[in-house]
């Protein structure tokens, strides 16, 4: 049958039932006509037209297919740029937006068969970023413009002025740690039967002599014998000072008196029977008490002749 004359009652009704979107299978991108049903989809792919097309395109197909894929991923893309930005959002509500259009590129003539494959295509070539969720693909448009990175890499600059030295060498010290941790990542995997490091610290010498601290009173026996140059026997154990005797406890005078009587009476007597006689020996104190005496008696004899 003859096309419908412009303006017809039969022109008008198949511009009203065209009217809208229609099935994505019965669309023949080649020829760019929209079939109604799958009855005429047959029939246009019989035609004449059709066939003529087919042959032109058979002798490069791949080029055509891919011309098409690039038209389509330019006007998919610059839809997502334009209409949302940077923002994520769901792959699925840019592409209802993007076949509103009814004069647009079908997918059906490029090289991806579903929209999932293209968003895939798309986070792999960097132009966008890609996250599977429970409610299906999201993307999110990454904006890669010579005045977004001018714009980005000012603010960067802006915030470098504004951070303080402190936290600059902080972070230049957070960097060298990954930077020597991804080196030392590979090639600095420690064998299992290495010896362990050793711990430094403070460790005793056991060649070195032995400090012993001793919180007893000096006895009078070894400062006596200090005085007059004695040895005393190393191996004669020292006295405990926590036997000492108690301080409460008061001394009973008469046995002291009576112990020094007794004392001075051995003494007179060993020097009768040795038939001369010894001097005690001095301890320090009464050495520095017996200098200082001399020395104000001669300080005094001195001025007495002047």
């Amino acid at each position: 049958m003859p096309r419908a004359e412009v303006g017809t009652p039969k022109y008008l009704a198949n511009k009203m039932k065209a009217k809208g979107l229609q099935r994505l299978r019965w669309y023949c991108q080649i020829c760019q006509k929209q079939c109604r049903d799958e009855n005429g989809f047959k029939c246009h792919t019989q035609s004449e037209s059709h066939l003529r097309q087919m042959l032109v395109v058979g002798e490069s197909a791949g080029k055509h297919i891919a011309d098409f894929s690039s038209q389509f991923q330019h006007d998919f893309v610059t839809l997502l740029s334009r209409r949302f930005g940077t923002k994520r959002v769901k792959a699925n509500n840019v592409y209802q937006e993007y076949i509103q259009d009814r004069n647009h590129l079908h997918m059906n003539a490029t090289r991806w068969v579903t929209l999932t494959e293209f968003v895939k295509h798309l986070g792999r070539m960097g132009i966008a970023r890609v996250d599977e969720t429970e409610k299906g693909w999201f993307i999110a448009w990454i904006d890669n413009s010579p005045q977004a990175l001018a714009k980005q890499e000012a603010s960067m600059k802006k915030e470098r002025m504004s951070m303080s030295d402190e936290q600059r060498e902080r972070m230049l010290i957070e960097e060298q740690i990954e930077r020597a941790a991804a080196e030392a990542g590979p090639s600095g995997s420690k064998p299992e039967d290495s010896p362990p490091a050793e711990e430094l610290g403070l460790k005793r010498d056991e060649s070195s002599e032995k400090v012993v601290l001793s919180f007893s009173a000096k006895s009078a026996a070894s400062s006596a014998a200090a005085s007059s140059g004695i040895k005393l026997n190393a191996l004669k154990p020292v006295a405990n000072p926590l036997k000492a005797s108690n301080p409460l406890k008061r001394p009973n005078v008469f046995k002291q008196a009576a112990a020094a009587s007794s004392s001075a009476s051995t003494s007179t007597e060993s020097e009768k029977t040795n038939g001369k006689k010894r001097e005690a020996p001095m301890s320090a104190a009464e050495r520095l008490i017996f200098e200082e005496q001399e020395r104000k008696r001669r300080r005094m004899e001195r001025q007495a002749a002047v």
